[in-house]
């Protein structure tokens, strides 16, 4: 399977926000975009100036790169939230946030998106008292997500939950720090992802 190889750093430096994409060291004066805040390349520091469809594409690229997915992962999911009730914008977003490896992340039992993808992967967590081993499993209300009985005492993931008050746990979700478990109360509103997103432009994007 395809996947991206380079400097998560200069990801973030490329779409000019801090996306904590290196989970802890983002909070520390080690992070990229604090000690350089332009885009990379020799020419990183020359003036920049967007078109319209440029400025979409930059959009689009934010959001696809912030949750980790490929081209084709990320139009599915646009494709979905197109044929739903409601706005488009929002349900792409709402789309994105239940995915498994996402809710693993937001519930803290992972430092960044990617390494949730990799534990979830492995088959470290159960959903509902099942094994779930694919990160692009959709979540629902009412879903118990916990980690596996085998994966309690690993590092990484003591580590990250230790952690998880200085990023903060979404109100859409009830974590069980001591125990390792969490439950999706609800599908996420737009206020509750705090982000800077301008969903409409990926809207108008692929809607052309």
């Amino acid at each position: 399977m395809a996947r991206y190889t380079q400097s998560s750093c200069r990801i973030c430096r490329r779409e000019n926000l801090k996306m904590y994409l290196k989970g802890d060291r983002c909070y520390t004066d080690k992070c990229a975009i604090e000690r350089r805040p332009y885009p990379p390349g020799q020419h990183g520091q020359g003036r920049v100036k967007f078109s319209g469809y440029g400025v979409q594409l930059r959009e689009k690229q934010k959001v696809k790169r912030m949750y980790g997915l490929l081209e084709s992962q990320f139009r599915g999911v646009f494709h979905r939230a197109a044929a739903a009730k409601g706005k488009t914008g929002e349900r792409l977003l709402q789309e994105l946030e239940l995915r498994l490896d996402n809710v693993v992340f937001r519930m803290g039992f992972a430092d960044t998106r990617n390494e949730s993808r990799q534990l979830v992967r492995h088959g470290h967590f159960l959903v509902n008292g099942r094994r779930v081993n694919i990160p692009s499993f959709r979540t629902k209300p009412g879903d118990a997500i916990e980690v596996h009985d085998k994966a309690k005492k690993m590092v990484r993931i003591a580590e990250a939950i230790e952690t998880v008050d200085r990023r903060g746990i979404p109100q859409w979700l009830e974590v069980d720090k001591k125990a390792l478990k969490g439950t999706v109360k609800a599908v996420p509103n737009r206020e509750d992802l705090t982000m800077p997103i301008q969903e409409q432009l990926i809207v108008e994007l692929y809607s052309k």
